[in-house]
C-alpha cells in the first residue's frame, strides 16, 4: 500500500511540474536588425511568413544552451533578433531577445535574454541555415 501511495504522489508531483513549467508559446513574428561594419543597427526587418517562422523555431531547438554563463564577446553581434511568442490570445506577446554572432568557422554564438537559455552555440550546419533565414 505504501508503494502505491508513494508512486501516486510521485506521479502527481511530476504532472504538476510539467504543467507549471514555462514553455514557449507560439512563435508569431521575428524582428531582425543586422549590425553594419560601423557597429550601427540597420532597419528592422519583420519576418512573418509561417514557413520562415517555423524554420527559425526549429533551428533554435538545436542551440546548445548554457544558462547562467556570461561570456565576453570581442565584437558587437552580427544580428539582433526579437522573437514574439503568443501564449494566450487574451495575454500580450512575450518577447525574447537574441544577439547572434556568426563565427569564421561557420558556427554561431547566441546570447538570449531568457534566463533559462542564456549563452548558446549552434553548429555550422544549422548556423548557415539560420543566417539564410534571417538575412532574406
Amino acid at each position: 500500500m505504501k508503494k502505491i501511495l508513494g508512486f501516486t504522489l510521485l506521479l502527481v508531483a511530476g504532472i504538476i511540474l510539467v504543467a507549471c513549467s514555462e514553455e514557449k508559446g507560439q512563435l508569431t513574428r521575428v524582428d531582425v536588425q543586422k549590425v553594419n561594419e560601423e557597429g550601427d543597427y540597420e532597419d528592422v526587418i519583420m519576418i512573418t511568413e509561417s514557413e520562415d517562422i517555423e524554420a527559425i523555431e526549429k533551428l533554435l531547438r538545436h542551440v546548445k544552451w548554457e544558462p547562467n554563463t556570461e561570456p565576453g564577446m570581442a565584437r558587437k553581434e552580427d544580428v539582433f533578433a526579437v522573437l514574439f511568442y503568443s501564449f494566450d490570445e487574451d495575454m500580450p506577446e512575450r518577447l525574447y531577445e537574441y544577439r547572434i554572432w556568426f563565427e569564421n568557422n561557420g558556427a554561431a554564438t547566441i546570447i538570449s535574454n531568457n534566463e533559462k537559455e542564456g549563452y548558446g552555440t549552434l553548429s555550422k550546419e544549422h548556423a548557415q541555415e539560420l543566417k539564410d533565414r534571417l538575412f532574406k
